[in-house]
């Protein structure tokens, strides 16, 4: 049985680069590739897999194993035709998420069109954060405040409707601090500690961020 997702970042530019370093330094697998062979050659003296060869080339998609990957992350926003080309080979070969980077709106019509999953404008979502939200999976979202500390939106898990704050007592169990409560898109800071929580509830808390994997 697979533990960790495994995860391909196509196109190691700043972006990507962050994305894919991040992922590995927190244990992940990950399969970088780029076509630029200096890039690669920089790129692998922190990235443990790291290829130069062209994802627009289904031979290539399939030598790489990429069927067998979790999440692909395309960060070739700069070549809208290599990331069509790159999204739908990916999931040609069956990969479940595809996350495309992309330069403006027109291009991520595009890109959700022939199959991306999300897609995320740079200027909005550094690589470093996408990173650490693939790493949170089971969390809304997740934004660092420092090296240590995340504010995270976290989803009532099953176990926890039906019970209220006090009774899970999260703050022992796993250091957490809820700042909020978000039902229906509204956020309310007066959180009482009585009322049951239910599955459309997302909690708002601030955390330790390396004490958030206990909450996976």
């Amino acid at each position: 049985m697979k533990i960790n997702k495994t995860y391909a970042v196509f196109g190691l530019g700043r972006y990507g680069a962050a994305v894919a370093r991040e992922l590995v330094e927190n244990g992940m697998e990950v399969i970088a590739v780029d076509t630029d062979q200096k890039i690669v050659n920089d790129a692998a003296a922190y990235l443990p897999v790291c290829k130069c060869a062209d994802v627009t080339d289904a031979e290539v998609i399939e030598r790489l194993g990429i069927g067998n990957i979790d999440t692909v992350i395309v960060c070739m926003a700069g070549n809208l035709e290599a990331s069509v080309m790159a999204i739908t080979l990916s999931k040609e070969a069956g990969v479940k998420t595809v996350i495309a980077k992309c330069a403006n709106e027109m291009h991520q019509r595009i890109l959700l069109r022939v199959g991306a999953d999300q897609v995320v404008f740079p200027e909005n979502e550094s690589g470093i954060r996408l990173a650490k939200n693939l790493l949170s999976s089971g969390f809304v979202d997740m934004l660092s405040l420092s090296q240590d500390v995340s504010i995270v939106e976290i989803g009532v898990k099953a176990e926890w409707c039906g019970k209220n704050l006090i009774e899970l007592n999260l703050r022992k169990k796993y250091g957490i601090n809820i700042v909020a409560l978000k039902r229906h898109g509204r956020v309310s800071v007066d959180v009482n500690p009585e009322e049951l929580l239910d599955s459309e509830a997302t909690l708002i808390v601030i955390a330790n961020t390396a004490r958030l994997a206990r909450l996976k």
